[in-house]
């Protein structure tokens, strides 16, 4: 009789006896997640990395991740990922030669603007931001990185995702008037760096298909079939759904909120249901958590227990994530300036 899937894994790793590391994000099916031996946000586990010893990282999760983690791995070392096909619409809405152009485009003016990329990107693209003395960062520390960026230049250029930077510049504060969501469809041809002088956070115009979804009807459906309840949402959704709710922040964040809320209850949360369905059941019979949407992210769930166990009965033969060395130097400058400002930040 075959062996189940997770059989397999089980046995997989107890054959490679510590010299095997899988990681998983937080948006992961229980079935993949499971068999983490850490998970996390992309902050946490891009902090990992340096730490491991295993020859052998299994990244479950999407590109971009197993790219980063590839980046910041040793030479020694290779990362896998179950899936290579599983993409993120995000990232592919900022493509580097365009990145690129509009930085050029903004500096054409005389002004040091500084690419700030969110880790939803890709590898090339983290290498334009490190090439041109910017950064990378997550949702759990895109504060403390526009600040940086906005002490290294004289304005910030933030990208992809536009509602994770409307909602950070509201957090520290810098007002409407002092940022702009730019127009890159012309291939930047249309911006017009005169006009952006008085801007110090320039915008780019993606957005997370999953959390877009969630609008502030969904919180008021929510507090009218559960008075006195709470709500927590990821920074990647719309300003005024973060207006509507209680608390916003990174996974950790919604996962920490959660975990400290009073006995009996009741957090409604804003973000990719496998998560949030996993706090539902942590959590039964202490609290009630409800999901403000049903939506899954359909590239997080192209990683299956069955790829993950295949790739492992064959971990030898696989084809590890490669980032060539002209990509792979400054992006991961970029992404050691980000892990070094949240050093110091503490």
């Amino acid at each position: 009789m075959n062996d189940s899937a997770y059989d397999r894994i089980v046995k997989a790793k107890a054959r490679r006896s510590g010299d095997l590391a899988i990681l998983a994000h937080h948006y992961q099916s229980d079935e993949v997640y499971r068999h983490a031996d850490f998970s996390g946000d992309s902050l946490e586990l891009s902090r990992r990395i340096e730490g491991l010893s295993a020859s052998g990282i299994v990244f479950c999760g999407v590109y971009f991740m197993a790219e980063t983690a590839a980046i910041l791995a040793t030479p020694d070392q290779k990362v896998f990922i179950p899936d290579p096909k599983a993409g993120c619409v995000l990232s592919d809405m900022a493509p580097a030669p365009l990145v690129d152009a509009v930085v050029q485009r903004l500096r054409g003016g005389g002004r040091k603007i500084i690419p700030l990329t969110y880790v939803n990107s890709q590898a090339e693209v983290k290498a334009v931001c490190g090439r041109m003395g910017g950064s990378v960062c997550t949702s759990a520390n895109a504060r403390v990185m526009i600040e940086w960026a906005l002490t290294q230049g004289e304005g910030v250029l933030f990208l992809p995702d536009k509602n994770l930077a409307q909602n950070t510049c509201d957090q520290l504060g810098i007002k409407a008037g002092r940022r702009k969501v730019l127009d890159v469809f012309s291939q930047g041809k249309t911006i017009d760096p005169a006009e952006l002088a008085d801007k110090d956070v320039l915008i780019w115009p993606g957005q997370c298909v999953i959390h877009s979804r969630i609008r502030p009807s969904a919180i008021e459906a929510f507090r009218a079939a559960h008075p006195g309840a709470l709500v927590v949402v990821h920074p990647e959704c719309a300003p005024s759904v973060v207006a509507a709710a209680d608390s916003c922040g990174s996974t950790s964040h919604i996962i920490r909120y959660c975990e400290t809320a009073p006995a009996g209850a009741t957090v409604g949360v804003g973000t990719e249901i496998n998560m949030v369905a996993r706090l539902a059941k942590k959590y039964a019979g202490a609290k009630t958590i409800v999901p403000l949407m049903a939506h899954g992210c359909s590239n997080m769930a192209k990683i299956t227990e069955e790829k993950l166990a295949r790739q492992l009965d064959n971990l030898d033969r696989e084809t590890p994530v490669a980032v060539s060395p002209d990509v792979a130097e400054p992006a991961r400058l970029a992404l050691a300036r980000m892990l070094d400002a949240c050093r110091k930040a503490g």
